[in-house]
């Protein structure tokens, strides 16, 4: 998995957290255990199994592709067989250019010329208003590395530029990178009671912190987006952005025409997103830390719909964040 020291390491200066300690996840590995157990009941010496770590992964996300890869979009859930886990098993996003993707900059580029307006830029208010899901913070690990759990959470987020406002979280239910994952923690849990029911949401008030204004000049934003660290920092960026700010559309562009000058981003096509929304999406394969980051873009706005993180060898989801919506809104939740 991409650690969090891991991070650090990758993105050097460019890491605003480099001098914060990590704190420790909201969710105890205690308690990701206990909600992936079954109901049964064994000999309670057999619960004693001292081979679990929690590995807290780079937060925002991408994705990869094999070669049989299928949607699983949220809602669909993969079907409980006896003896499985409960809980959806992650299925890498399909893309239309799987083998010899070109080179994404003159895609870039086009789409940047011929994006519309979104919904929002019509809108106006307060509160940036925006609806997220991630997998992957934290991801509970065996001791091996092999295999992998986490919980999805929901996140609604109203925020103002001065940085007040509400934020909700929603823990959801676990997700597994591969069958023999979930498969592994069904075994792991046995003994163990399962959770019932879904946590109640989190609500928190945000502190005031003034947002920086956003812009459409290219060398603001290639600071911004931390460009020159190459295109897997791009990509967290891009994430960073989004999951942050209503975009509008000349900084949309503006973002499209930087991304077409970062070397390494292939073009994947035409793509399914997790939330079955039709999309396109660029690459970047980083051999040296294993692992390739996806960007998903809406073809008619150009706005991010997700970003993921794959582990390349084997293909695996690492973490994914998928922006739901994106708003104006003058009355915070």
């Amino acid at each position: 998995m991409f650690g969090a020291e891991r991070t650090r390491t990758f993105l050097g200066p460019a890491d605003p957290a480099r001098t914060a300690d990590v704190g420790p996840p909201l969710v105890s590995a205690r308690d990701l255990i206990d909600r992936v157990g079954p109901t049964e009941t064994v000999d309670p010496r057999l619960r004693a199994r001292p081979t679990r770590r929690v590995v807290l992964t780079a937060g925002a996300v991408a994705v990869a592709a094999g070669a049989v890869a299928v949607l699983q979009p949220f809602g669909g859930a993969t079907p409980d067989t006896p003896g499985s886990a409960p809980g959806t098993v992650l299925v890498p996003v399909a893309y239309q250019f799987d083998a010899d993707p070109p080179a994404a900059g003159p895609q870039l580029r086009l789409l940047a010329d011929k994006i519309k307006d979104a919904g929002y830029d019509h809108q106006s208010g307060r509160f940036m208003y925006h609806h997220t899901k991630v997998w992957g913070e934290p991801v509970m690990a065996s001791a091996d590395g092999r295999h992998h759990v986490a919980f999805a959470s929901e996140t609604k987020l109203w925020q103002a530029v001065d940085g007040t406002g509400n934020q909700i979280r929603t823990q959801l239910e676990p997700q597994y990178p591969d069958q023999e994952s979930r498969d592994y923690w069904q075994r792991e849990s046995i003994g163990r009671p399962a959770a019932t029911g879904t946590p109640a949401p989190s609500v928190r008030p945000l502190p005031p912190e003034a947002l920086r204004p956003l812009t459409v000049d290219p060398s603001e934003l290639r600071e911004r987006l931390k460009v020159e660290y190459g295109a897997g920092a791009a990509s967290k960026w891009v994430g960073t952005l989004y999951g942050q700010y209503v975009v509008p559309r000349a900084t949309r562009a503006a973002v499209l025409r930087v991304l077409a000058d970062v070397p390494g981003f292939r073009w994947r096509g035409q793509v399914t997103d997790r939330a079955g929304r039709n999309g396109v999406a660029v690459t970047f394969d980083d051999r040296e830390h294993d692992q390739q980051s996806l960007l998903i873009f809406d073809p008619k706005t150009g706005e991010l719909l997700a970003h993921e993180l794959l582990t390349l060898s084997p293909m695996r989801i690492s973490s994914y964040k998928v922006i739901l919506d994106a708003a104006w809104t003058n009355q915070p939740g």
